[in-house]
């Protein structure tokens, strides 16, 4: 079963719903062109199939689409960010 993820703009998160349950990756703007991931939750019900990951990759693309630099409050998107090179060039600099 295949399920897409939402992108909603206003309450600043990237949300999917499987069988009644969700998963979400919420996100902030802590300055500008600057987006940081804040916390991602997946239901338990919802754990191990790999719907984090989805919500990450289209994060990230979201941020790439948008010329945007990245940070990681998120331990998860922390993680995940450092396990996959092809988003290093997005992570913002420490000042």
């Amino acid at each position: 079963m295949t399920v897409s993820v939402t992108h909603n703009a206003a309450d600043q998160e990237f949300t999917l719903v499987r069988d009644g349950y969700t998963a979400e990756l919420a996100y902030s703007f802590p300055e500008q062109e600057v987006i940081d991931f804040t916390h991602t939750f997946v239901d338990e019900e919802l754990r191990g199939q790999g719907l984090a990951e989805e919500l990450a990759r289209a994060g990230l693309a979201y941020a790439r689409q948008q010329h945007l630099k990245v940070q990681t409050s998120c331990q998860f998107m922390r993680h995940f960010m450092e396990q996959h090179p092809e988003y290093h060039e997005l992570r913002a600099q420490k000042a």
